[in-house]
């Protein structure tokens, strides 16, 4: 099933295609193929004359390859765009091809951008009036989606904040902390790669003379928009490290606490040891060997010798 779009009084309307017959009557400005099997490219290979090449969303497509123009006009750009869920968020590629004023768009999901556009073209009347207004537009739309992405971070971060900087962290809240800022680093770095490819393509419309003034100054919005995103995303880096590090320095606290139970009890134990040792030697000539007070002396001295380095342990503080 193709997702075809007509203008019609400054309105976008959207048809689903399901045969070569019901294309023909049809004058698109936007031909949108998610997951295409061979028989819809065949329909377009039919009715349109153009090819769709079996890699068109292949993610290892050579840098290269992603913004070009044919000799018959054809302007070819491959882009990234994000999917942002609570699962896995990703970056899903998606090709574009104008042809004849029809833009031809290849991916292999439903996008949130794409439907957002959708939405805005079908209430706001004149919003689209040809096929680089529909890249224009999707391209804009993903930088304000980026940008909510972006709102969402600081609001994770916020909450990861407050569990960070409360008096006590155990082992256990470290961990779900450490969890949670991965997920946004990760998230981060994938609308940083998101808004990256949005400016080259977008860079590219300019330097392809496709543009009239009214899209060269939108494209030009667009790219400020980005730049302001980039300093968003480094902030949220820099914040992010800042998280990981006092984390990290809370678990190290934590660890160190352990180590000092157990090397305060290490010495502890030493002065008995020592005694326990003197009275273990085999020498003939000992006077307490032949008191019947000697071994409860011994114990008695073996216990005040672990009592006494815990008290002065604890007034100094060393316990704590």
């Amino acid at each position: 099933m193709l997702n075809v779009f007509s203008l019609a009084n400054g309105r976008l309307f959207q048809e689903e295609i399901e045969s070569l017959d019901a294309l023909a009557h049809v004058q698109p400005v936007w031909v949108d193929l998610e997951d295409p099997t061979v028989e819809e490219k065949g329909w377009i290979e039919n009715h349109f004359g153009l090819i769709i090449p079996a890699d068109a969303v292949d993610d290892d497509l050579e840098e290269s390859a992603r913004f070009y123009e044919e000799d018959n006009g054809e302007l070819h750009i491959r882009s990234d765009f994000l999917i942002d869920d609570d699962v896995t968020p990703r970056n899903v590629r998606v090709a574009f091809i104008v042809r004849n004023n029809v833009l031809f768009s290849i991916h292999g999901e439903d996008l949130p951008v794409f439907r957002l556009l959708r939405l805005r073209a079908r209430r706001i009347p004149a919003l689209i009036e040809d096929a680089k207004d529909v890249l224009l537009k999707l391209y804009d739309a993903d930088a304000e989606y980026s940008a909510d992405a972006l709102e969402g971070i600081y609001d994770s971060l916020e909450k990861v904040s407050a569990s960070v900087l409360k008096k006590d962290v155990n082992d256990a809240e470290a961990g779900e902390v450490l969890a949670a800022i991965a997920r946004e680093e990760d998230l981060n770095g994938r609308i940083r790669r998101n808004v990256m490819d949005t400016r080259r393509a977008v860079s590219f419309m300019m330097r392809s003379r496709m543009l009239n003034a009214e899209q060269f100054e939108e494209s030009r919005q667009i790219l400020r928009d980005i730049d302001s995103l980039d300093s968003h995303t480094a902030f949220l880096f820099d914040k992010i490290n800042f998280l990981m590090d006092a984390t990290v320095g809370f678990i190290n606290i934590n660890q160190n606490k352990i180590i000092k139970i157990f090397s305060v009890a290490s010495v502890a134990l030493l002065p008995p040891t020592l005694i326990a040792s003197i009275y273990g030697m085999n020498f003939k000539y000992m006077p307490e060997l032949d008191q019947a007070w000697g071994y409860p002396f011994a114990l008695v001295l073996m216990l005040c010798s672990v009592a006494a380095p815990f008290i002065y342990f604890r007034r100094k503080g060393w316990l704590r």
